[in-house]
């Protein structure tokens, strides 16, 4: 895949689950969140690798590279984070170099896209998101779509076993730091929020993240018409694609995304050193 897309890609999703602190260093770009989730908490690069030697380390390393490496560890240090990178296919020879230097590789994690143009097979055309949803996916649940949260972070929480409050307070922040615009997706049945899940949507892309169904209920469908309402609302709202992220050992995620159109564009993980 392009290198710039792949960049690209990278800060847009970095703009949808933004970092509490941000720091550019150079041609790096360093986020602090006070150790909430890995992404709010690492290394992003953002040069291009045909013109930055520090990833091609088979050819002669700048001593710049030491230096930004250095500072970057002293910043994670002074929060008392491990330091981490985050990379993708676009950045294997460094990768390589930071093993050499004690990193190791965790969470392999695709990315994966879907041209809403082309996905019209999913969705019966209604003027209703609602509506459109309910007809398409035959599975019982009300749709609720909304731009704030509400309602919407205690049974994420719930359903994540996310039960330390200082976690759910960052996790709110974060949430809160996010500027592009937002939708929030409940699927409730008998009244009760069963199934959730988030967009961020910036420049025609929505990324959809957060994706959890109560753990007593999975299995139901209820992850399929999420994926249904995302896509409905990512299209009423203009997008042109809908892209996420999915770990790579959740083999029923892949599934399901596979299942519905969605194709793997690349694959990113966390080169980490312990603090």
């Amino acid at each position: 895949m392009d290198i710039q897309k792949i960049r690209y890609l990278e800060k847009i999703a970095a703009d949808g689950h933004k970092a509490l602190e941000i720091e550019e260093y150079k041609d790096w770009e360093l986020r602090f969140s006070k150790g909430y989730t890995s992404r709010a908490n690492s290394i992003r690069l953002m040069g291009d690798p045909i013109e930055n030697p520090i990833e091609n380390p088979i050819e002669e390393i700048d001593s710049e590279v030491d230096e930004k490496l250095a500072y970057a560890e002293a910043e994670y240090a002074k929060r008392g984070l491990p330091t981490i990178f985050k990379l993708t296919d676009a950045d294997k020879a460094f990768s390589d170099y930071l093993e050499s230097h004690g990193y190791t590789v965790n969470q392999p994690t695709d990315v994966m896209m879907l041209t809403l143009d082309g996905a019209d097979y999913l969705l019966k055309v209604s003027e209703n998101v609602k509506d459109m949803v309910r007809a398409t996916v035959n599975i019982p649940g009300d749709v609720n779509l909304s731009t704030t949260p509400d309602g919407w972070f205690e049974p994420y929480f719930e359903f994540e076993e996310m039960t330390d409050k200082t976690q759910q307070e960052l996790c709110k922040l974060i949430h809160s730091n996010v500027t592009i615009d937002k939708t929030y997706i409940k699927i409730l049945k008998e009244g009760r929020v069963v199934a959730v899940a988030s967009l961020a949507i910036e420049n025609g892309y929505s990324l959809l993240q957060n994706v959890v169904v109560d753990p007593t209920l999975r299995g139901q469908g209820l992850g399929k018409k999420l994926c249904y309402a995302a896509i409905a609302a990512s299209k009423s709202q203009e997008a042109d694609y809908s892209y996420l992220q999915v770990i790579e050992s959740n083999k029923v995620a892949l599934n399901l995304y596979k299942k519905l159109g969605y194709e793997k564009l690349y694959t990113y993980w966390y080169m980490k050193k312990e603090k």
